[in-house]
């Protein structure tokens, strides 16, 4: 999720477990601190290789393996900074409790973490909760920094049984969201071979249905509020290398790179309209029913032996936003 979300998660267990009121503004700090430090593996970078930080992000600073070491690290660039206020365990507990939210925290989203690495390079998505979501995060901000100010766990521990509440909520309308893209499908005639649904931006009503039938993918959305709605999409052929992309070869950088990508996506891939050489990521949207992918992977047949470029194509003007608030309200 969004830095912000890990921070005051991060910071809001270590607060409820702080029973001493002189320790509440320590474990606001250190756990702040220590939700977000995992996504420092986006400095995880390459210049000649686009592509290396989607193998990298959520990998194994974000294992379940990896918590006990992510909080020591933690511990030892903040011990030196208060050492005269807290001994070392001390912060070790709450550097580790911080850093321990993160991961699971990003496995409720659809981008997909790596929430078992070394063991599997799985990336377990629940989708219960979109990166951004200023309905989970306001909240929380709010009750962390008045445990902050008062010095008093209780606001921390509401602030966290909130957040898991909210993570609860998601759950439930991800599977309103996933009874709708079913009834759709059975009224078309169609067996999905997978399905998945996903919230969009900043909110659990409107969500964003995607289902693989006979070669194609079927983009659709549903308004879930207190009765579920269904809202019509397009369809769009799945990727078929040799059909779509004659001029890339077997073994070329540039096929490894599909295969980067097509892991990274989930097998989610499609060639963008009217484009010959952008492959996208059809999970992603600005509209939930349509084909406006925020990004993709540019191949150049004459360079096989170059890494493919990883784009943004974002292009959010004034007819998305009134098309997407029209859909949400």
């Amino acid at each position: 999720m969004d830095p912000l979300s890990q921070a005051v998660l991060g910071a809001s267990l270590p607060q409820a477990l702080a029973r001493d009121r002189r320790l509440q503004r320590w474990a606001f700090v250190i756990g702040l601190l220590s939700g977000m430090a995992a996504d420092l593996d986006v400095l995880i970078r390459s210049s000649s290789d686009p592509l290396l930080f989607l193998e990298y992000h959520r990998q194994f600073t974000h294992s379940l393996f990896f918590i006990p070491f992510g909080g020591l690290v933690c511990t030892l660039l903040l011990y030196p900074l208060v050492r005269r206020k807290l001994e070392f365990r001390r912060v070790y507990i709450f550097a580790t409790l911080g850093y321990a939210t993160h991961g699971l925290l990003d496995g409720c989203t659809s981008y997909g973490t790596q929430l078992l690495w070394p063991f599997t390079d799985t990336r377990f998505a629940w989708n219960n909760i979109s990166i951004v979501d200023p309905l989970f995060t306001l909240p929380v901000l709010a009750l962390v920094i008045s445990a902050f100010i008062r010095k008093n766990s209780v606001y921390a521990r509401i602030a966290f049984v909130f957040a898991i509440s909210y993570l609860g909520f998601g759950v439930v309308q991800r599977e309103r969201a996933e009874a709708v893209a079913w009834d759709t499908a059975r009224a078309r005639g169609h067996q999905p071979q997978r399905l998945t649904v996903k919230p969009t931006f900043g909110n659990l009503i409107l969500w964003k249905l995607i289902y693989e039938y006979e070669g194609r993918y079927f983009i659709d959305a549903a308004r879930v509020g207190i009765a579920s709605r269904h809202i019509e999409g397009i369809s769009i052929a799945k990727l078929a290398i040799s059909r779509d992309l004659p001029g890339i070869k077997t073994g070329s950088v540039q096929s490894q790179d599909i295969e980067r990508f097509r892991w990274f996506s989930d097998d989610y891939l499609a060639l963008m309209p009217e484009k010959e050489n952008i492959v996208v990521d059809v999970r992603y949207s600005l509209l939930p029913h349509r084909l406006s992918p925020l990004w993709g992977i540019e191949l150049n047949p004459y360079t096989p032996q170059k890494h493919a470029n990883f784009i943004n194509l974002r292009d959010l003007n004034a007819t998305h936003r009134r098309e997407f608030l029209q859909m949400l309200f």
